[in-house]
């Protein structure tokens, strides 16, 4: 079943045609990797499908919901309740710490559980680092403390903007770990990433050039990895 469905989808800024008639079908449980040079249309993608953006033509469908139906509110709640962001800039609150920055996400959502954000903060590895602030911690644990927020509501779908852009090799490892557990456990992913490795992660990737999708790879050697 297709989680994203985007149909003639274009985004333009005055003369800037920063995305021109993509047509992209992602079902649920598929990792997409996106890639392209600077200013091929990457990020406006993903600020499309995240709804922070809205399209100047065409369609998009979020669980069989088309978006530009809904008002301000119905996409603040969609993002919500449905998409969990990661980007290479971390946005983490600098005066709160790791456990109050993965609860304010529940904030937004009015159901502020600690428990949970406590249990988020150990799937990805930083259970000994809740008191610390974003300062206390590495890139590499400020990214896993984004990835626990961007978990904690439970989304479908998870979207991350070069989340390993800014991490040295060693991090990059641990973070691709949490996101092939992600997807083992059944979430969506559609990533945008520079780096051709951990592309080759995702299922598919689509290759982006002047805002349009130049074609799409199948990843054979995910399938051999996992099968």
């Amino acid at each position: 079943m297709a989680i994203l469905e985007l149909n003639g989808v274009s985004r333009s800024y005055g003369a800037l045609h920063a995305l021109s008639n993509i047509d992209l079908t992602v079902d649920e449980g598929e990792w997409v990797a996106v890639m392209g040079s600077s200013g091929s249309g990457k990020s406006t993608l993903i600020n499309v499908i995240g709804c922070m953006d809205q399209p100047t033509a065409g369609s998009v469908k979020i669980n069989g919901r088309e978006t530009s139906a809904l008002t301000k509110r119905q996409l603040t709640e969609l993002r919500r309740d449905t998409i969990g962001l990661v980007f290479q800039q971390f946005h983490l609150v600098p005066y709160i710490s790791a456990l109050e920055n993965v609860m304010l996400a529940q904030y937004y959502h009015s159901m502020q559980d600690e428990r949970e954000a406590i249990a988020a903060l150990k799937l990805v590895g930083l259970g000994e680092r809740i008191g610390h602030f974003p300062s206390q911690l590495s890139g590499g644990e400020q990214q896993r403390v984004c990835i626990a927020r961007a978990l904690i509501n439970y989304p479908a779908l998870i979207l991350a903007d070069e989340p390993t852009g800014n991490l040295d090799e060693a991090n990059e490892q641990i973070v691709m770990q949490l996101f092939e557990e992600l997807h083992r456990k059944g979430h969506t992913i559609i990533m945008v990433t520079h780096d051709r490795e951990v592309a080759e992660r995702a299922e598919r990737c689509v290759m982006m050039e002047h805002g349009k999708i130049a074609r799409i790879e199948p990843q054979i050697s995910f399938r051999s990895r996992y099968a």
